[in-house]
């Protein structure tokens, strides 16, 4: 089991993964070696997620997370198997770790007194300079 929350666990019988060939570093060793990893995790049949979990696990994971759960990573970062089976197991425990964090409430706040007037103070100067920089009508003269 993994620990993701205290009270979100994962097993790791529900992790499939499966191998193809990487195009990422390796020269010759990429042509003739499995090293890509395809991590695949049905979120929604695994764990016990609510709903408000999963809306943000979409928006995290993006197109990751398939219309039947199936939440899908890829990893080709490293030469070895091992490596890339440990970075992709990483990625997803970061993606649910993410998701299971309750987003905080945005507190509305209004500027200060003291801000607004130097904002109008230096709109006022900037308008004055570009003001001066104008051409003079010589028919007012």
């Amino acid at each position: 089991m993994i620990k993701i929350s205290n009270n979100l666990y994962v097993n790791k019988n529900d992790i499939k993964e499966t191998f193809a060939r990487s195009s990422g570093p390796g020269g010759q060793h990429v042509n003739k070696v499995s090293t890509q990893v395809l991590l695949r995790f049905n979120v929604i049949n695994s764990i016990k997620i609510s709903d408000n979990m999963l809306n943000r696990l979409k928006n995290i994971s993006g197109s990751k997370l398939k219309g039947n759960g199936d939440l899908i990573i890829t990893s080709s970062k490293h030469k070895s198997q091992i490596r890339n089976r440990k970075n992709a197991l990483d990625k997803l425990i970061y993606l649910l770790r993410e998701a299971s964090k309750k987003p905080k409430n945005r507190k509305s706040t209004y500027p200060k007194k003291s801000s607004i007037e130097k904002r109008l103070k230096n709109k006022r100067a900037h308008s004055l300079k570009k003001k001066d920089r104008r051409k003079v009508d010589s028919s007012d003269a």
